[in-house]
C-alpha cells in the first residue's frame, strides 16, 4: 500500500504487516513469571460518582498473538505461557503491597480470556483473590469474547467489566493497525457482553498512525460516539506514542507523529461534554505531548480533575497555543 503523499509502501496483508512490525522490534525486558511486571494504586470515578480506590496490576504472561503496529506491551511478556499457579501468585504478591481498594484492574498485555496467556485452570483461584472487590476489570480482544467471560463473571462476587481496544472507528486506519478486527466484529463482541450483563470499557487511540492532527481529533470524537453506541460505560483516551520500533519507522516515513496535548484535550472535552459514558484521558508521561513547560502543570491538573469530576472545565489559556 503506497500512502498518499508518500513514497512509503506499507504492507497490505496481515502476515506481511506482522513480519514488518516484528522486524523493528528490540529485545524484550527481563521478566519473572512469579511476579507482575508492575502494579499501582490509583483513583477513578465510578459509575455512581464515587471516587474508587483502584488496584491496577500488570500481569506477566505470554505475548499476545496479535501484532498491532502501535503496541509496545510485548516488551514485558514471556515467550511461552506461564506455569499454572503463576498468575494467582502474581496477584497475591501485588495485593500484599497495595493499599486497600474497591476496584481491581487485571491487565495482562493481551487478552485475559486467552488460555495461552492465562491458564483456564487458574481462573477459580484468581476469582477467589478478587472476591473482596466491587468491580473487576480485565481486558480482552473482541475475538475472544465468548462463554469463558460469562463463566468468570459467575465465579466472582463483584461486577465484571471487560476492556476492549476499539482504537479507532476509522475502518481504513483500523485495518492498517493490524488488529485483525473490523467495526462489525467489535460491535458483535459488545452485543455478547451486553447479553451477559457485563460492563464494557473501551480504549480509543488519540491520533493513531495515518492521520493528521485535525483528523486525530475528529476520529477520536467519532470513536467515542461509536463506543457509546456499542454500550460503553467507560472510555479511556490514549494518546498514541512511539516506542516500539515500528512507530518510530512510521514517524520517519512521515505517516505518524505523536499528538499534541491540545488534541488530547479536544477529544477529552468532547467526550466528557457529550455524556453517556465516563471518559478518561490517559495522563501517563503527559509532558511528551507538550512543548510548553509553563502551562503543562495546569493543563495536566485540569485533565486530572475532569477525569474525576466528569465536568468540562475552563480551558487553560497560554500563548503557546
Amino acid at each position: 500500500m503506497k500512502l498518499a503523499g508518500s513514497s512509503f509502501v506499507y504492507p497490505t496483508s496481515v502476515p506481511d504487516r506482522a513480519r514488518w512490525i516484528e522486524s523493528y522490534r528490540g529485545p524484550k525486558n527481563p521478566v519473572d513469571a512469579s511476579r507482575p511486571h508492575a502494579f499501582l494504586h490509583e483513583k477513578e470515578r465510578g459509575p455512581d460518582g464515587d471516587i474508587l480506590p483502584t488496584a491496577t496490576i500488570f500481569l506477566t504472561n505470554r505475548e499476545c498473538p496479535w501484532r498491532c503496529v502501535m503496541c509496545d506491551l510485548w516488551r514485558n511478556t514471556t515467550d511461552e505461557r506461564v506455569p499454572g499457579g503463576a498468575i494467582p501468585a502474581q496477584i497475591r504478591a501485588a495485593l500484599a503491597q497495595l493499599p486497600a481498594a474497591r476496584q481491581i484492574k487485571l491487565y495482562n498485555s493481551g487478552s485475559f480470556f486467552d488460555s495461552r496467556a492465562i491458564p483456564t485452570d487458574d481462573l477459580p483461584g484468581i476469582a477467589q483473590l478478587v472476591t473482596g472487590f466491587e468491580r473487576v476489570v480485565v481486558e480482552c480482544h473482541p475475538a475472544l469474547v465468548g462463554e469463558g467471560v460469562g463463566e468468570f463473571q459467575r465465579l466472582i462476587r463483584g461486577r465484571l467489566e471487560v476492556a476492549m481496544g476499539l482504537e479507532t472507528a476509522h475502518p481504513g486506519v483500523l485495518e492498517r493497525l493490524n488488529k485483525r478486527m473490523t467495526l462489525e466484529m467489535f460491535r458483535a463482541a459488545t452485543e455478547r457482553l451486553r447479553a451477559m450483563a457485563i460492563d464494557l470499557r473501551v480504549f480509543v487511540l488519540v491520533k493513531p498512525p495515518f492521520m493528521s492532527e485535525a483528523e486525530g481529533v475528529a476520529w477520536a470524537c467519532r470513536s467515542i460516539d461509536f463506543a457509546i453506541e456499542c454500550g460503553a460505560t467507560v472510555i479511556s483516551l490514549i494518546p498514541t506514542r512511539i516506542g516500539n520500533g515500528a512507530m518510530e519507522e512510521l514517524a520517519r516515513q512521515g505517516v505518524f507523529a505523536e499528538p499534541k496535548l491540545c488534541t488530547l484535550e479536544a477529544a477529552h472535552d468532547y467526550g466528557v461534554g457529550r455524556a453517556g459514558a465516563r471518559v478518561f484521558a490517559d495522563l501517563w508521561d503527559l509532558r511528551r505531548f507538550s512543548k510548553c513547560a509553563k502551562c503543562l502543570e495546569a493543563r495536566e491538573h485540569r485533565l486530572h480533575r475532569m477525569n474525576l469530576e466528569q465536568q468540562v472545565l475552563p480551558v487553560i489559556e497560554c500563548a503557546c497555543e
